[in-house]
């Protein structure tokens, strides 16, 4: 069961070793496998990441790829069978996934350039959160936080080291 609903979340060239280590510490909190760090996305061991992680950058598993491209592809050869893209814009929301497919994979982009272009082409889908604002613009750990739980609500799931409590 633990391998069938897997559940991590690729970061894609995240500047922030503080939003970073907030993600690390979403990712503990609903059990999610790993987190996969890609480009300059700061990794631990990192000071700044350590401070923010609170411990959890030693409890989820953290691999480094130079690419989101290179992870996804590496993802799809271990038997992903779903890898969505956050990405702002248009009318998508997680309304659209109707059922998630495991194991599962989210890709978080740089908080200024989104995902690369290279990785929205792997991906099976783009979400996005619903914003009533003007700016339309929210930090990447809280949309972490809230596609995760978003996940976590869907499937009426907690992950546990890889394990869906469904």
């Amino acid at each position: 069961m633990a391998e069938n609903h897997r559940f991590c979340f690729i970061l894609d060239r995240l500047r922030s070793a503080h939003n970073t280590g907030n993600i690390f510490r979403i990712a503990e909190a609903v059990g999610a496998s790993e987190i996969i760090a890609c480009g300059y996305t700061p990794a631990p061991p990192h000071p700044k990441l350590e401070k923010t992680a609170m411990g959890t950058d030693k409890m989820v598993p953290c691999r480094v790829f130079p690419t989101s491209a290179e992870a996804i592809k590496a993802l799809r050869k271990e038997g992903y069978k779903m890898i969505l893209a956050a990405e702002p814009g248009d009318d998508r929301d997680f309304a659209w996934v109707r059922e998630y497919q495991f194991p599962l994979a989210i890709v978080f982009g740089n908080e200024a350039l989104g995902v690369s272009q290279e990785a929205l082409e792997l991906v099976d889908g783009k979400v996005s959160l619903p914003m009533a604002g003007s700016k339309a613009s929210i930090n990447v750990g809280n949309a972490a936080a809230a596609i995760a739980y978003a996940v976590v609500s869907k499937t009426g799931s907690v992950f546990d080291k890889g394990e869906c409590k469904c």
